[in-house]
């Protein structure tokens, strides 16, 4: 699994990242809230660890940010903002949870693990595009709500692409999410692309999976 530290300490971050690695996450590390925001829209994380005193300015409007642009990636705020003004703030602007510095890392790992097993991640089971929809706790697709069949990989893929429709998903994050570790041919992920954009297109799906030349897939309302 993946995940962004957003930290500017870069002795805490390094420290961070040292013990989620040793947990068997893979991890990105950035310093600034722009930075962040861009790294959460365009690409997937499993979760990511926020700072709120960035030095590009705050945590927290990257973070509403993230929100406005319907990206449901779980955030776990760490801050040394301890108040409960700043908790509460930070919850009710998309935080999944909030956790003050200085802290014990087993607790931070506790609560990336916690925020793991949330079905559906932010409530969010249900995604909607157009007239196709996505039930992420039991990995069906409806189409005009009405059941629509996929195999086990499109269903992974659609899932991949609708929780960021509207903004590219990089191919080599397809790749590693749809085939992690596994060898597979130079054109996989095209044919993969291929198959449930026909699947989609004899359902009545009205989207459309565009390919964006030398940077990924995105899907859109196919108006």
């Amino acid at each position: 699994m993946r995940v962004l530290i957003a930290e500017d300490n870069e002795e805490l971050a390094q420290l961070v990242s040292k013990g989620l690695k040793s947990a068997g996450y893979t991890v990105d590390v950035v310093s600034r809230a722009d930075d962040a925001k861009a790294l959460i829209l365009s690409n997937v994380y499993s979760a990511a660890i926020l700072d709120l005193g960035l030095p590009d300015g705050d945590g927290l409007i990257a973070l509403q940010e993230i929100r406005a642009a319907r990206n449901s990636t779980p955030i776990l705020v760490l801050t040394a903002r301890g108040g409960i003004h700043d908790r509460v703030n930070g919850l009710r602007n998309g935080a999944d949870d909030y956790l003050v510095k200085p802290f014990a890392f087993d607790e931070l790992l506790a609560r990336i693990e916690a925020l793991l097993r949330r079905p559906g991640q932010m409530l969010n089971q249900s995604l909607k595009l157009a007239n196709l929809s996505f039930d992420t706790q039991n990995k069906q697709a409806f189409i005009n709500d009405a059941p629509y069949t996929l195999s086990a990989r499109e269903a992974a893929l659609l899932e991949l692409l609708m929780r960021r429709s509207g903004h590219v998903v990089p191919k080599r994050v397809v790749e590693d999410q749809m085939f992690g570790l596994e060898d597979v041919s130079s054109n996989a992920i095209e044919v993969s692309i291929h198959r449930l954009r026909n699947r989609l297109s004899v359902g009545g799906a009205k989207v459309k999976i565009v390919n964006m030349r030398g940077l990924g897939y995105v899907m859109t309302e196919d108006q």
